[in-house]
């Protein structure tokens, strides 16, 4: 069970879906992404836009928030273009080597932390601390 009340569940699979949108994906890709069964169709991420919420899984909840946070690294990254976001996930990254759309789609949930370590210097910094401690 989520520690997330059903209005902050429904902000964020609102929000989430926005971004997602604004990325221009296809619902395979967000699907994926999100790490939802096979089984859930397009017309299921419609309603995700409307009025149902994500599933209540931890591994769903924390993918959301690293696609939230990824979005507002993109945010501060480039602040006078909301499109680059869009941009820069299909632009093929150096330290990637592909990209980071790519990254999102194959690495799983890895790949959503891989992804807001380079975009967030300082999620990286906690990152490589609690490794190192």
């Amino acid at each position: 069970m989520s520690d997330l009340t059903l209005e902050e569940r429904v902000l964020m699979t609102r929000a989430t879906m926005r971004i997602m949108d604004s990325w221009k994906l296809e619902s395979e890709e967000m699907r994926t992404i999100l790490g939802l069964p096979e089984k859930v169709r397009a017309r299921s991420l419609q309603k995700y836009r409307s009025h149902e919420v994500f599933p209540d899984e931890p591994e769903i909840e924390r993918r959301a928030d690293y696609i939230l946070r990824i979005a507002g690294a993109l945010r501060t990254s480039y602040p006078t273009n909301p499109y680059m976001g869009e941009r820069w996930l299909r632009l093929k990254h150096r330290r990637f080597g592909r990209t980071p759309l790519a990254v999102l789609m194959s690495d799983g949930e890895q790949g959503l932390v891989s992804v807001l370590a380079e975009l967030d210097c300082t999620f990286g910094w906690e990152l490589s601390s609690s490794i190192h401690a």
